[in-house]
């Protein structure tokens, strides 16, 4: 077994910068892809010659110039057809599991209830055997890696403490990793949703963003220079944080961002109006029909997590503030007052602010990342992980 520790970063090795520039822009000639990279073209050269060796990248002779003479030009790019990774996010209630191409696509998806087993090892090993019969369905390809995304403190060795899950220590990379027989890389999933984003728009590289996520549950990531910021202490918790007034949310009056604006949250607020809703998904049905208790519930959650992102916002004043989760992609109309609560502070009023590009397949995006990080951060290195 491997576990690796996520790097979640733009590696600046150069075969990692090489294949970057493979991936951004592909097919491109050896010249062109040392201009763009800023590397000599003699090491852009070395760095193509041993990754078309390991089958990573691939020529196309057949966008060779016309009538060149002596030897031809010929550009390269991300062999997406030889390999895939598989990502899973394992969420309070929800499990994803996905295929992934070098170009971070996802090929293949599907989504479980997360097991319910006796001890986090039951639960852990009911998901592997899911996710390897998954993987079994592409028998032509050969599946490099695994990337976990979750919620809680990951600790080295890929041991989670999870409190909603109720685990302390779960052997998350270790059990996943025998259950596959393959390296396993796993990350908190916030942290990885911002890892995502950094694949999306590697033009963020020279600055800051804050990434807030919200659905099931609220938590935060920061990134600066291409890097994630991984505290050692494990990621921020945020849970906790006032909700600030409220009128319909918080029926129990926690006072708290988690209990008040989570999907639970959510439809406890609903019920306590008088709505019959059995999920998430009942609420949203019924705003979109023009149900004005329903529409009054979303609107609240949005100026909640509104002032929690300015909150969270004038601390790490980020160059941009992005917003995933389903909280904000599934709730479009009220992304106004999200926008105007985060803008309505004296320390930033033009604040940047984004949904993120993934939109509603966050999840399965940032599992992808996880399984793409050690590939994406040191591709020879991790190849041979994988022989």
């Amino acid at each position: 077994m491997h576990i690796a520790t996520p790097q979640l970063h733009l590696s600046t090795k150069p075969s990692a910068v090489v294949l970057r520039t493979a991936r951004l822009q592909g097919p491109i000639f050896r010249d062109d892809a040392a201009a763009q990279s800023g590397l000599s073209i003699s090491t852009v050269n070395r760095q193509v010659s041993a990754l078309l060796k390991a089958g990573l990248l691939r020529e196309r002779a057949d966008l060779a110039p016309a009538g060149a003479i002596g030897r031809p030009r010929l550009p390269f790019e991300l062999n997406v057809d030889s390999f895939l990774t598989v990502g899973i996010h394992i969420g309070l209630k929800v499990t994803s599991i996905t295929t992934h191409d070098l170009l971070h696509r996802v090929v293949g998806a599907i989504q479980i209830p997360t097991p319910a087993g006796d001890s986090a090892e039951q639960t852990l090993t009911a998901i592997g055997v899911s996710a390897r019969r998954f993987a079994s369905r592409w028998p032509a390809q050969r599946v490099l890696w695994t990337g976990v995304a979750i919620g809680g403190r990951v600790s080295e060795g890929g041991l989670v403490d999870h409190p909603r899950l109720g685990w302390t220590g779960a052997p998350v990379g270790p059990v996943l990793s025998q259950a596959l027989g393959l390296p396993v890389s796993v990350a908190s999933h916030v942290e990885a949703m911002a890892a995502a984003e950094l694949l999306v728009n590697p033009k963020d590289e020279s600055g800051s963003f804050l990434y807030f996520y919200a659905r099931e549950m609220v938590g935060i990531a920061f990134t600066v220079g291409g890097t994630v910021y991984t505290p050692t202490a494990g990621p921020p918790v945020i849970g906790h944080f006032p909700s600030g007034p409220t009128t319909l949310l918080d029926p129990h009056r926690t006072g708290q961002l988690e209990p008040s604006a989570s999907d639970t949250g959510v439809v406890e607020a609903a019920r306590a109006a008088g709505m019959s809703v059995e999920n998430i998904d009942d609420v949203h049905a019924a705003a979109t029909a023009g149900d004005p208790t329903a529409s009054a519930i979303l609107l609240e959650r949005a100026e909640v997590l509104g002032r929690a992102v300015s909150l969270v916002a004038d601390i790490f004043n980020p160059d941009h503030v992005i917003l995933g989760g389903q909280a904000f992609t599934d709730s479009p109309s009220t992304l106004p007052a999200v926008a105007k609560a985060v803008r309505n502070t004296p320390a930033a009023p033009n604040r940047d602010v984004r949904v993120t590009r993934a939109g509603a397949s966050v999840q399965q995006q940032a599992a992808g990342a996880v399984s793409l990080d050690a590939i994406y951060s040191d591709p020879l290195e991790a190849l041979a992980l994988t022989a």
